[in-house]
């Protein structure tokens, strides 16, 4: 008998043609998401669960007795209470690799989008307020090329940023980490320093940490005064990395001169966000790894790591901490 696995989102046609290779396959296939009751209520039989999110706990975990695998169709995997699924025994996976450059792409998007305010200039013109002038200097940027760019995560993502950094805007790269990349620094000539003077030393501060107790906030208004006055910074990891209320007052307050975020506290962000309103701050919905070859190629690996554990292999990309 093949294993049951519950898929909580649609699926591209060959990646459900791979699993039901392996696996029984039951689906939600309404608009919405899931509601949480209807999924406890599916779980009772599962040995597999393919999801892109909602909180993997205590109680979800009661509820799906033959539980053994929890596949994340995503690199971040903060739904996961990975003290209680090793209690339980059940494996996370996620699906790190196959976005990361995707991910490096939108970020340069944002340090573009932000620098060269690219969506405030696009709503003046297609507003029809481009306005014949001698002097063109209220709609001046800020270069990007051959400025200072300070990673803090200096992971996969972290070096494809560093690479275009370099190689393609001929950029400074400081980096902080939890530790030291030699690779990265004999590669991309990137220089290591401690948080605090990666904040004082760049022009476009990057994060990319994945969210755990110890990164919860990592950027807060101690952090934000640390940073030059015409510095921008980009969010592209998880909302709760930082201190939204933190980032509102330095950007009001002229801390720090603009800001480009693909992620927030609250998401779907709120439509009373004082960042919503902020000409210097491009916002975008969490599209990071949003393309359709990625998406695919994420939904296949997470494919992959439910049919290695269900077959007796064993993850290919387990969450360890």
């Amino acid at each position: 008998m093949k294993p049951k696995v519950y898929v909580t989102m649609p699926i591209p046609e060959d990646v459900r043609h791979y699993m039901t290779e392996h696996c029984e396959i039951r689906q939600w296939t309404g608009e919405k998401p899931i509601p949480r009751e209807t999924l406890l209520q599916e779980l009772n039989d599962i040995e597999g669960l393919y999801t892109s999110g909602g909180s993997i706990d205590e109680e979800l975990l009661n509820h799906a007795p033959h539980l053994k695998v929890v596949s994340n169709v995503s690199v971040g995997y903060n739904n996961f209470d990975v003290d209680a699924m090793k209690k339980h025994n059940v494996i996370g996976t996620n699906t790190p690799y196959v976005l990361d450059e995707t991910v490096a792409d939108l970020t340069f998007a944002l340090i573009l989008g932000t620098a060269r305010r690219i969506p405030e200039l696009d709503r003046l013109v297609k507003d029809g307020n481009w306005k014949p002038s001698k002097d063109d200097q209220e709609y001046f940027g800020i270069d990007v090329h051959s400025s200072t760019i300070g990673i803090i995560g200096m992971g996969r993502i972290g070096e494809a940023i560093a690479g275009r950094a370099k190689f393609g805007f001929n950029m400074d790269v400081l980096y902080y980490n939890r530790n030291r990349k030699p690779e990265a620094e004999e590669t991309f000539g990137a220089e290591y320093n401690d948080l605090e003077s990666l904040l004082k030393k760049s022009d476009y501060v990057v994060l990319l940490t994945p969210l755990t107790p110890e990164t919860h906030h990592l950027i807060g208004e101690k952090e934000f005064k640390l940073m030059k006055k015409s510095a921008f910074f980009i969010n592209v990891s998880r909302g709760q990395t930082v201190d939204e209320q933190a980032l509102i007052q330095a950007l009001q307050n002229k801390e720090i001169y603009g800001a480009g975020l693909d992620v927030f506290q609250k998401e779907p962000v709120e439509k009373d966000n004082p960042l919503l309103k902020m000409s210097n701050v491009v916002t975008v919905p969490h599209i990071g790894s949003a393309t359709a070859q990625t998406r695919e190629a994420m939904t296949m690996r997470a494919a992959e790591n439910v049919v290695a554990v269900l077959t007796g292999k064993g993850p290919i990309d387990p969450v360890t901490e």
